[in-house]
C-alpha cells in the first residue's frame, strides 16, 4: 500500500502500456476535429456526421426505443445530445458527460461595416472572457450564418482555406506607443478598438464611402448580401490557421478552441465506442457556457430536459415524476478544462493543488471563486466512485483547483445539472494560455481523459 499521494506521469504510463501510437492517432483525430469545428455550429455539424457514421439516428425519426439504440438530438444547430439507450429504464438514471462547444472569440456587431480614412472595417463585440491585447495583429478568419432579406440562408467561411484572405485588428507601433505602455493590460486595448480591417480598394464610381461600397459590392456578388442583412446574421471572428503540434517531441497541441472542444471530442469519441451499456449514457455539447449558459442554446435552457423527457415517453408512459427521478439518479462528469500549472506564472498557483501538464485527466471537486462562489462542490462519495473507476481502468488522473484561493476563479456547467439533484464532478484537462487565441494542451492528458470518459460510461 502506498501511503503517500504522488502524481503519475502520463507519458511514463503510456510508454509502459505501449500506447504511444494510440496517443498520436487520437491526437490526429482531435486536431482534425478542431480544424473542422472553428465555431459551435461547425462542431455540431461534425459531431452529427461522426454520430451518423456510427449508426446514430435522429430523435425526430424515432417512434420507440429499446436497449442499445443510438440516438441524437440537435438544438438550433448549436447544441447536440447523444444517447446510447441502456438496459435499465431511463428513470433509473443516466451517465452523462456534459461539455460545451463555444469558445471565446469576436462577434460582428449587428451593424458592423464602416469606413475610416479610406479603409473598411467591421466593428466587433468580444464574446467570453478574453484578454483583448492578445487579439491584435494576428491573422483572423471569419465564419457565419446570414439570413438574407428573402429568408434564405447563406454560410460564410473565409480565412482558413489555401488562398483565402485573412483579417486583422491593428495595433500601435512601439515608436508611438508611450502612452499606451502606461496603461494596464486590461485597458491597453479597449473593446471598441477591436475593429477588423477588411479592405482598402475604393470604388471610384461612388462619391463617398468608396471603400465601404466596394466591399458591399464584393459581398453582394459572392453572397447576394446587402448591408441590412447583417442585422440578421451571426458572424464569428476566430484565429486563422490549423491546429499544430507543439515542441520538438510533438508532445503538445497548439490551437484555438481547446476550451472546451478538447473535452467535447473526448466525450463524443467515448460514447461512439460504447455499446449496450447497463444504464443509458449520454453526451451533451452545449453552447453559451463562456457567457453564462443562458439563452435557448445554453445549459440553462430546457433543451436537454425536454430531450430526456421525450426519450422516457418513447420507452414507457411519461410522467413528471419519472423525469425528476431520471435526473436525481443520474451521474455526471462536467467535462471542462482547468488551469494548467504554468511555471512562468507560478505565483498565482498553489502547486500541491494544481493540475500539472502531462499528468493525466484532472478532477476538480469544486470550482467557483474565492469562497467557492458559484460551485456545486461534488460530494465525497461521488468523487470516490470516479476515483475508483479511473484506478480500476489504470487511467492516469490527478486533482486540481483553478489557481490560488484569492487569485480569481471560474465555473462550468456543473452546478446547472447539480440543481437537478444529479451527482456531478468536474473532470477535464489542464490548459496553458486558456482563453488566448491559441491554447496549449498535452497529448498525454487528452488521451487519458478519453480513456477515463470511456471507463465512466462502461462501468
Amino acid at each position: 500500500m502506498n501511503l503517500k499521494y504522488e502524481l503519475r506521469s502520463g507519458w511514463k504510463v503510456i510508454n509502459e502500456m505501449n500506447n504511444i501510437e494510440a496517443v498520436m492517432n487520437y491526437s490526429k483525430e482531435y486536431m482534425d476535429f478542431l480544424d473542422k469545428g472553428k465555431t459551435e455550429r461547425k462542431c455540431v455539424k461534425e459531431i452529427e456526421r461522426l454520430a451518423i457514421k456510427k449508426g446514430f439516428k435522429s430523435l425526430c425519426n424515432i417512434e420507440k426505443i429499446v436497449p442499445g439504440d443510438k440516438i441524437y438530438a440537435i438544438n438550433r444547430d448549436k447544441n447536440i445530445a447523444l444517447f446510447v439507450i441502456g438496459k435499465q429504464d431511463i428513470e433509473k438514471g443516466l451517465k452523462i458527460i456534459g461539455s460545451h462547444v463555444d469558445s471565446p472569440r469576436l462577434d460582428l456587431k449587428p451593424n458592423p461595416l464602416y469606413e475610416g480614412d479610406n479603409m473598411a472595417y467591421f466593428k466587433t463585440h468580444y464574446y467570453g472572457g478574453i484578454r483583448k491585447y492578445q487579439w491584435v495583429t494576428i491573422p483572423l478568419a471569419m465564419y457565419g450564418t446570414i439570413i438574407l432579406r428573402d429568408g434564405s440562408k447563406v454560410e460564410i467561411s473565409v480565412g482558413d482555406e489555401e488562398g483565402d484572405p485573412v483579417f486583422c485588428v491593428t495595433d500601435l507601433l512601439p515608436h508611438l506607443g508611450a502612452k499606451q505602455n502606461e496603461k494596464t493590460l486590461a485597458k491597453a486595448i479597449e473593446g471598441e478598438d477591436l475593429n477588423l480591417l477588411i479592405g482598402s480598394i475604393p470604388d471610384e464610381d461612388e462619391e463617398k464611402d468608396k471603400v465601404k461600397m466596394n466591399i458591399l459590392r464584393l459581398l453582394n456578388s459572392k453572397y447576394n448580401l446587402v448591408e441590412e442583412d447583417f442585422l440578421s446574421a451571426e458572424i464569428e471572428v476566430v484565429p486563422a490557421g490549423k491546429a499544430r503540434h507543439l515542441g520538438f517531441d510533438s508532445s503538445m497541441i497548439l490551437s484555438y478552441g481547446h476550451d472546451d472542444r478538447v473535452c467535447s471530442f473526448a466525450a463524443v469519441k467515448a460514447i461512439l465506442e460504447t455499446e449496450n451499456p447497463e444504464y443509458t449514457v449520454s453526451v451533451l455539447c452545449a453552447d453559451k457556457e463562456e457567457t453564462g449558459s443562458n439563452g435557448n442554446t445554453g445549459m440553462h435552457s430546457r433543451f436537454y430536459e425536454n430531450t430526456v423527457a421525450e426519450l422516457i415517453n418513447l420507452q414507457t408512459t411519461y410522467s413528471d415524476l419519472k423525469i425528476r427521478r431520471a435526473f436525481s439518479n443520474s451521474k455526471v462528469l462536467s467535462a471542462d478544462v482547468t488551469a494548467g500549472y504554468d511555471p512562468n506564472y507560478s505565483t498565482v498557483y498553489e502547486k500541491n493543488n494544481s493540475c500539472h501538464i502531462g499528468y493525466g485527466v484532472c478532477i476538480s471537486k469544486y470550482t467557483g471563486a474565492k469562497g467557492k462562489s458559484g460551485t456545486s462542490d461534488a460530494n465525497a462519495e461521488f468523487v470516490g466512485e470516479i476515483r475508483n473507476i479511473f484506478n480500476e481502468a489504470n487511467v492516469v488522473w490527478q486533482s486540481g483547483e483553478l489557481g490560488k484561493v484569492d487569485e480569481g476563479g471560474g465555473g462550468t456547467i456543473a452546478y446547472i445539472l447539480a440543481n437537478y439533484d444529479a451527482q456531478v464532478l468536474d473532470c477535464g484537462v489542464g490548459v496553458l494560455s486558456m482563453h488566448a487565441p491559441y491554447e496549449i494542451i498535452s497529448k498525454a492528458d487528452i488521451f487519458e481523459m478519453y480513456r477515463g470518459y470511456k471507463a465512466f460510461f462502461n462501468k
